[in-house]
């Protein structure tokens, strides 16, 4: 394949860069518009665990695809082939650079890129899995994201107070961490996540939701980290006040959370949907985003919510206090503490004025700082500072 050269190298030198992601979701629902745009500027190879380069062609990307499995979970012997075929890519190729996203992706490939002898070595921090958990488990974790670091030559983190936690758990140096912009991974596309009254009415329709009822929105997957069983309790106070409210959860169940919500003594107002891949309908239906999760990276998903004009009702834990600002385009609440999460439902739920200021703030914030555009060039920018000396590197 042929790409256009960059900007800043010789003629003839194209920039050699690898993507590496565990899933094909990542790249797909995260990096598309920068896969598209890297794929135009350098010679552009993407790894993933996925047995075709399927996801490559649906966005568009023009790059080279790579299948190597890397588990999401803990296997020695899936890993250690998983390392082996990560060195023998990147000796082979001769990356200039070579970019990880997602935890086990990163450590594998950060690895592997200082045995090989790849440069330049990035990996983005999107949150910590030993965050909610305790004693070895933890521990081990934690020494993981240490190692990852310490292989990588630099590190990307989507949230400014992600950033100032991993530094102050020394996982990794304030020097070393860069912020593109206000944070994000990859923004929010403005054209798919919009304020759509006709889309509002036809999705309630469908789920026989009634028109004037406020509806609270949860989109991601279902898990004790994420708040689920929070959500539900926090709910049930809120029915007992609040009559018209409703509660819609969208996302695959991964620990058979569908019983409980079933069993809840709210369930006859809360419609439980699957996965999708139209998060954008049920955003556009909704009147306020609540995201309990006791650890998150960024909160993308209250970005997305934020462009279609309604605030959010989010944990108080970092990444999310970057996604939300607090009494302007949403409110924070304790991780954890159902009693807190209740009362700030309850109150946008009985206080339409200030939802609707909300809202209109959070897409006000959403577009002027995490446009899908914004991130991206911000991302090619920081690509070219490395790659080419050329570019302002807009990096916190």
């Amino acid at each position: 394949m042929t790409n256009s050269t960059g900007p800043g190298a010789a003629a003839g030198q194209e920039r050699k860069v690898c993507i590496v992601v565990a899933s094909p979701m990542t790249a797909e629902a995260f990096l598309r518009d920068q896969l598209i745009h890297l794929g135009n500027e350098y010679d552009l190879t993407v790894v993933a665990n996925s047995p075709d380069d399927g996801f490559l062609k649906r966005i568009g990307a023009r790059a080279d695809f790579i299948p190597v499995l890397i588990s999401r979970r803990v296997d020695l012997r899936r890993d250690l082939a998983a390392l082996s075929a990560l060195y023998k890519i990147f000796r082979k190729r001769k990356f200039d650079l070579v970019h990880s996203v997602t935890p086990k992706a990163g450590l594998l490939s950060m690895i592997a890129a200082v045995l090989s002898g790849v440069s330049i070595r990035i990996h983005t921090f999107t949150g910590q899995v030993w965050v909610t958990r305790r004693g070895i488990v933890r521990f081990i974790f934690k020494v993981t994201d240490r190692l990852l670091a310490l292989c990588a030559t630099h590190v990307l983190v989507d949230s400014s107070s992600q950033r100032e936690f991993l530094v102050r758990n020394r996982v990794v140096g304030r020097k070393k961490t860069s912020v593109l912009g206000s944070g994000s991974i990859s923004g929010v596309d403005l054209a798919r996540f919009r304020p759509d009254a006709e889309v509002r009415n036809s999705l309630r329709t469908q789920l026989q939701i009634p028109d004037e009822a406020v509806v609270f929105l949860y989109v991601g997957r279902l898990n004790r980290d994420k708040g689920i069983p929070e959500l539900l309790s926090g709910f049930e106070m809120v029915l007992a006040r609040v009559p018209n409210a409703w509660l819609l959860i969208v996302g695959p169940d991964e620990e058979a959370l569908g019983n409980e919500i079933e069993k809840s003594p709210a369930s006859r107002h809360i419609k439980q949907v699957g996965y999708t891949d139209e998060p954008e309908r049920y955003m556009a239906g909704a009147d306020v985003f609540v995201l309990p999760s006791h650890r998150e990276g960024f909160g993308s998903t209250v970005i997305e919510a934020a462009a279609t004009g309604i605030p959010s009702i989010a944990s108080r834990i970092y990444g999310l206090t970057d996604a939300v600002l607090d009494g302007k385009t949403g409110l924070l609440v304790e991780a954890k503490d159902v009693n807190a999460l209740a009362r700030a439902m309850k109150h946008l739920a009985l206080n339409e004025e200030q939802r609707l200021r909300m809202g209109l703030a959070a897409r006000e914030r959403a577009t002027q700082e995490f446009s899908m555009e914004i991130v991206t060039a911000y991302t090619l920018n920081y690509y070219r500072g490395l790659l080419e000396g050329s570019g302002e590197n807009q990096a916190l």
